[in-house]
């Protein structure tokens, strides 16, 4: 028996609906996110004490930095799920791009935007 060369159109059908549930619920995530950024200022400390309010800003730049950091990884993952979209328009989903094997059906599944096997992220082609 020969080994499949690439998942079948119904294959590619099943991971394309849990890739654009991901990408959905990313892009809910992703805006909030930035709402969190663009209304951080809201809750300020004008009517504090100096001591609280120096710490209060220090404490908000960092959770504003964190947020960023959050928001761009979100933004990476995003791209990762669109182009995991195109990769199975053009049926070359699921392909190992180091070893042009399949990738497994439940490593796609945990991880639907995976272009390495486990074997070859794990370096052991």
């Amino acid at each position: 028996m020969t080994e499949k060369q690439r998942y079948s159109d119904e294959e590619l059908q099943e991971f394309k609906k849990i890739i654009l549930d991901k990408l959905d619920m990313a892009k809910k995530d992703y805006e909030d996110l930035r709402a969190t950024l663009a209304h951080s200022d809201g809750n300020d400390v004008q009517d504090t004490s100096p001591t609280f309010k120096v710490l209060e800003e220090g404490a908000s730049v960092l959770s504003k930095e964190e947020t960023g950091k959050l928001a761009q990884r979100q933004l990476k993952f995003i791209q990762h799920l669109e182009a995991a979209l195109v990769r199975i328009e053009n049926k070359t989903y699921g392909i190992c791009r180091e070893t042009g094997k399949l990738i497994a059906k439940e490593r796609l599944k945990a991880v639907p935007h995976a272009t390495l096997s486990i074997d070859a992220k794990m370096g052991r082609q």
